[in-house]
């Protein structure tokens, strides 16, 4: 039976499983680390989310905001168990928290190589932006970033 609930600390080993059986995903070697993600957590209680089958970890989100606006990082579902409404429901979580918040606006990054992504993002009605520029300024190089291939 799927479950979608809010992300705990105690599921980081889950869910860095997960990242690392993702071809293709990006971690950073400080932001993802255990102490990197708890942070990110205690500074947005309630907001991420895993989604859970029995015992196993098939999905998760970070997701977090400024006061203004909020961004999703991370989205990602298990090979295998996607186009089953999963990545959807977590969204949908995510979502109905940040309105709870008072967030109006939600922003989230895929790289251009992520077909899968992209597909999904389209499909449920997420509006790619082509008018801006994402600029990005490393403050601690030791942040390395690796993807899994």
């Amino acid at each position: 039976m799927m479950q979608i609930r809010q992300m705990e600390i105690s599921d980081y080993d889950k869910v860095c499983e997960l990242w690392h059986s993702i071809k293709g995903f990006a971690m950073r070697s400080i932001d993802d680390s255990y102490d990197g993600i708890d942070r990110f957590i205690k500074r947005n209680p309630g907001l991420s989310t895993v989604a859970m089958e029995d015992d196993m970890l098939v999905g998760a989100i970070l997701c977090g905001h400024d006061g203004r606006r909020a961004t999703l990082y991370h989205v990602c579902v298990r090979e295998g168990y996607r186009k089953r409404g999963i990545g959807k429901a977590m969204v949908v979580r995510c979502m109905e928290q940040l309105e709870k918040e008072g967030i109006n606006k939600v922003a989230l990054i895929a790289f251009t190589t992520n077909d899968v992504g992209n597909a999904f993002w389209k499909e449920i009605g997420w509006t790619e932006r082509k008018d801006l520029n994402y600029y990005d300024f490393t403050i601690n190089p030791g942040n390395i970033v690796r993807f899994n291939t």
